[in-house]
């Protein structure tokens, strides 16, 4: 037994901000949380936030072997299958050089607070089974959604795709897409409906630029965002550039949305309207994208969603509501809650947070403008 004493513990899924202590079991639990608690030794959080860990929720980890190159280049000179820059800088890499560089950027986003993060893992059943290896021993939890190259073309073989889904699923934790411009709407229902059966994720990137959704609505007469939510995808990354009524539409659907805000500057493809998603009481995830883009740093993602939605929209948006998109959103996200598991700070969860310097009064500002790595001085 053990207990956290003295900090300002972020409780519950709103994280409310109180004084008061927790108790963990040695199955490292949280039994007990008030005022007067206390069993077995004390670990002393005087002057310190006690705040859930974070979950990066779109990663691209492959791509730590090429970080910052491509700059000025096009989304789709850097970025798309097969011939983007990131995909011939994989193709040529070594098994190795493939782990020791996505071994370095988990240990770098479990000391930046992150306990999960889900990748969007290129490679098929061999890219897999890489990060497994290269997670080996480093306490942070990825979940992995794998792609094949049969998803692509227009004369996709369905036989095939269904072949690739099924032995993806048995390592894979669901499948990731690249978007609607690889794969056509059949690959898509197919995987849908393979991954809800197998009770796995399914996830794909929409709307991430403008010409994307022009090139959707020419071919199909709807927007990539309508397709995913007809689709029935369980994650929804992206969706910088909504168009017609995308944002209703996400509000009703079971969709999960993840924004990157950081990767869509980079890029120069737009800046979410996030006030306006808020406002119809959606709850958004947040993740950093490509690591050859950012750093996985979710500090400052979330300082650069804050500022940067706000004068975009001219509108205030409440820090505490970016702090749950890096740790609880993801708790009441129907469609992907119960497949990822990340606990918040209440009595019954799993003890996953960390003891962070408070450097002033507002403890989500203290967290989203000034915590820098070297101010988490314990993870649980």
């Amino acid at each position: 037994m053990k207990t956290i004493a003295n900090g300002l513990v972020l409780k519950g899924i709103d994280l409310n901000p109180v004084k008061e202590n927790i108790v963990i079991d040695d199955e490292n639990r949280i039994v007990e949380i008030s005022k007067d608690a206390k069993d077995g030794d004390v670990i002393d959080a005087s002057g310190k936030i006690v705040c859930p860990r974070f979950i990066n929720a779109h990663t691209h980890i492959g791509d730590s072997i090429i970080k910052d190159e491509g700059d000025g280049l096009s989304l789709d000179e850097v970025v798309k299958p097969p011939h983007g820059i990131k995909h011939k800088a994989l193709e040529s890499a070594s098994d190795d050089e493939l782990i020791e560089a996505m071994r370095e950027s988990m240990w770098d986003m479990y000391n930046l607070g992150i306990s999960h993060f889900i990748d969007y893992r290129e490679g098929g059943l061999e890219g897999v089974k890489l990060l497994k290896e290269a997670a080996k021993d480093i306490p942070i939890k990825p979940i992995i959604l794998a792609r094949d190259s049969s998803f692509y073309g227009e004369d996709a073989n369905y036989h095939q795709v269904k072949v690739a889904i099924r032995k993806l699923l048995k390592h894979a934790d669901g499948i990731g897409l690249s978007g609607f411009g690889e794969i056509d709407t059949t690959v898509a229902e197919i995987i849908c409906e393979k991954c809800e059966a197998a009770g796995k994720i399914s996830s794909i990137h929409v709307a991430e630029s403008e010409s994307n959704q022009f090139a959707s609505i020419e071919k199909t007469n709807k927007t990539e965002p309508q397709r995913a939510f007809e689709a029935n995808f369980n994650q929804i990354v992206h969706m910088t550039n909504p168009k017609e009524n995308d944002i209703d539409l996400l509000s009703k659907s079971n969709s999960s949305l993840t924004i990157c805000p950081r990767s869509n500057g980079a890029l120069s493809v737009g800046i979410i309207p996030l006030f306006d998603i808020l406002k119809t009481g959606v709850k958004p995830l947040i993740g950093s994208d490509n690591i050859m883009i950012n750093r996985p740093n979710l500090f400052r993602e979330m300082e650069f969603t804050l500022k940067i939605m706000k004068g975009f929209s001219k509108n205030y948006i409440a820090p505490v509501e970016v702090l749950k998109m890096a740790t609880t959103n993801v708790c009441i996200a129907d469609s992907l809650s119960g497949k990822i598991n990340k606990s918040y700070i209440g009595e019954g969860q799993k003890a996953e947070f960390m003891i962070v310097n408070q450097k002033s009064n507002n403890p989500y500002l203290s967290l989203i403008n000034r915590a820098e790595i070297n101010d988490i001085v314990k993870i649980i």
